[in-house]
């Protein structure tokens, strides 16, 4: 913008400013009025339709897996993302916080007065970013599923085996079906397919990092730990 162009802005400005109404009290009162009619709408329909707060917890129950709402599962898959128990700070309040900072800052760092997006590269590629992180983060947080349940359908014999993979945490970084995480490791559901039982047993004892060993498994529980191959196996 050259210095015609800010004389013309400015003298327009001036005008529009001179010929409006001032914040207070006319703006003040417009957002209180339309805040208390919300306010009154939102209480007479919890009062004629109910408010849904579904089933009361239970204390007593060792299976609930929590969940967050749906407009908190960005966070929540990034917290699944961010593995090291180290790193969970940061990924619980570091990494939002500077995010927030850094847009609540976007009107000082970029101060183009331009209002067409084209023409202020910063602001629009900014607000592109977040919006398509927190839209990808939100669908892969909700299409994760439980991470303790595996809804995927087999034979008898293998029931036992499936609920070892689901309580060994092999959902928190693979797939199973429609359950799971989608990384860092690879999808188990046609793991059957691609590794024979013995690769898989080999596996298990001998990952590779950060996946955990299971020794202490077939020590312990060997007939768990065979179940647990015997599931992987057979999916194909």
């Amino acid at each position: 913008m050259n210095a015609r162009e800010k004389e013309q802005y400015l003298r327009e400005y001036h005008i529009m400013k001179m010929k409006g109404k001032p914040f207070f009290p006319y703006a003040v009162l417009k957002d209180s009025a339309m805040a208390a009619i919300v306010m009154v709408v939102i209480m007479v329909m919890a009062i004629v339709l109910g408010a849904e707060l579904g089933p009361k917890a239970d204390p007593t129950s060792t299976t609930v897996t929590p969940r967050p709402e749906w407009y908190f599962f960005f966070l929540f898959e990034l917290l699944r993302v961010v593995k090291p128990p180290a790193l969970v700070f940061l990924a619980t309040i570091g990494i939002p916080t500077i995010c927030l900072v850094l847009l609540l800052l976007l009107p000082f760092y970029d101060r183009n007065p331009e209002r067409n997006p084209i023409r202020r590269p910063i602001a629009t590629t900014a607000g592109i970013l977040t919006i398509t992180a927190m839209a990808y983060l939100t669908i892969e947080g909700a299409l994760a599923g439980s991470p303790t349940e595996i809804d995927l359908k087999v034979a008898k014999k293998y029931e036992v085996g499936r609920d070892v993979a689901a309580s060994s945490g092999c959902l928190g970084c693979h797939r199973i079906g429609e359950n799971g995480n989608g990384g860092p490791g690879p999808p188990l559901t046609k793991i059957g397919s691609r590794l024979p039982r013995q690769a898989i047993a080999r596996t298990l004892l001998n990952p590779t990092a950060p996946m955990p060993k299971y020794t202490q498994l077939k020590q312990e529980n060997p007939e768990q730990f065979n179940q647990l191959v015997e599931f992987l196996s057979s999916l194909k």
